[in-house]
């Protein structure tokens, strides 16, 4: 059994992840800003009040965690973000820098507020999007969300390489283009499949390959 912690665990993929997590017996904390009904079903236990943007809340999650969880942090999953768009002609400054609050710099926040919870072994992975490849952007705008989401691989590969001397492995990962809220349920493949994909490469995640950027369905992206 591993200890699983999940942001944004209340809804879409976080939900999802966190379902398939308890169903094979492994223990989920899930960290949200609200919980839903069908979380407070799946959890083990959830820390709910949490803005992961919010400094001061994320450096408290620490001391909470260390007496939930009776055991180190095997497995945590940034998975709380927000996608908005910027175009040249619709600019919003504000906007862009919500984006990296949440996408980018929390999810760094959240390692390194959690980090004395993690140990040899222990798993990362950073839940981004393959509009944060550089190469792959073929379309414009989204200014800050592929901002966001670029800085974020670029602060993942870092971690792999930082924290592999600890034995702790990290992975940047897709989901796919996913029918949640945030996109207004339009997407190509369900949060259960996307979430079955995402685990599938957590599984498959070792000090071997950290560091890496994937889609759910095994892809090696380019950065």
């Amino acid at each position: 059994m591993a200890n699983v912690v999940i942001t944004g665990a209340n809804r879409g993929i976080g939900l999802e992840l966190a379902k398939l997590f308890a169903a094979r017996g492994d223990k989920v904390t899930a960290v949200c800003r609200e919980s839903s009904a069908e979380l407070d079903d799946i959890a083990d236990q959830i820390v709910s009040g949490i803005d992961v943007s919010d400094e001061t809340a994320v450096a408290g999650l620490q001391t909470m965690l260390a007496e939930l969880l009776d055991g180190p942090l095997d497995i945590l999953v940034n998975n709380a973000g927000i996608f908005l768009n910027e175009t040249l002609d619709d600019m919003d400054l504000d906007s862009i820098r919500r984006q990296l609050e949440i996408n980018t710099l929390a999810p760094l926040n959240m390692v390194h507020s959690l980090l004395p919870l993690l140990t040899e072994g222990s798993k990362i992975a950073n839940i981004t999007s393959r509009m944060g490849s550089v190469a792959d952007n073929t379309s414009g705008a989204y200014y800050g969300y592929r901002a966001s989401k670029a800085a974020l691989n670029a602060v993942g590969k870092s971690l792999a390489m930082d924290l592999k001397p600890e034995g702790i492995a990290v992975a940047q990962l897709h989901p796919g283009f996913v029918q949640t809220r945030m996109v207004g349920f339009n997407g190509d493949i369900t949060p259960a499949e996307a979430a079955a994909g995402l685990l599938a490469r957590i599984d498959e995640l070792t000090l071997d390959n950290s560091g890496g950027f994937w889609h759910s369905n095994g892809q090696l992206l380019p950065w």
